[in-house]
């Protein structure tokens, strides 16, 4: 049975650093090699290669360590689900300086509090960030994605679509524009006649 540390850390976009967690991680005795990370994914995203790999890498008598348990998981049975797993396997996890116990009562409670408030804050992002895109769209700064073509080429378009002579195909090649983008670029001209 092995007794080995292995770390793991995440942010949710390109622009954070890393380097604060993965201090952390050497300080509770992570060593280098052995902390796994995911940058730019999300905790609501169960598919991390970083943290598949962390998990593939322990073995029974083992322990996880993460910084906080918002950084494994964003939701309460996604939380309960990764623990479960790695109690059956023998493998202990480690929320900052605590070890988790599924068998102690109190340390059960307490990683069930965490992971709600994990999940709790990651539903307060969400409902800050639809909030903020509906006031950005009602002051008229969020209009969606700018069409490919202006509205003269929106309308050269129809124009020839309407002759019978080009195909869809066709008019994609002449407006280097996908064939997706013919079909909405008529759709529209459709609605707006």
């Amino acid at each position: 049975m092995t007794h080995i540390l292995i770390g793991y850390a995440r942010c949710s976009t390109d622009k954070q650093d890393l380097a604060a967690q993965k201090g952390i991680l050497a300080s509770f005795g992570v060593a280098a090699d052995r902390i796994y990370t995911d940058h730019g994914f999300t905790g609501t995203n169960r598919a991390r290669p970083g943290l598949d790999q962390a998990l593939a890498a322990l073995r029974e008598g083992d322990t996880l360590v993460v910084p906080k348990l918002d950084r494994l998981a964003r939701s309460v049975p996604d939380a309960r689900d990764i623990a479960d797993n790695l109690a059956a396997r023998g493998i202990k996890l480690q929320l900052g300086t605590s070890i988790h116990d599924p068998t102690d009562p109190m340390g059960k409670l307490f990683f069930n509090i965490l992971a709600t408030f994990a999940e709790f804050e990651a539903d307060l992002i969400r409902m800050r960030t639809r909030e903020g895109m509906a006031v950005a769209r009602a002051k008229g700064k969020l209009r969606g994605k700018k069409p490919k073509l202006s509205d003269r080429q929106q309308q050269e378009l129809r124009r020839m679509y309407d002759t019978g002579e080009y195909s869809i195909s066709d008019l994609a090649e002449v407006f280097s524009i996908s064939r997706p983008t013919v079909y909405r670029t008529l759709g529209r001209q459709a609605a707006a006649a």
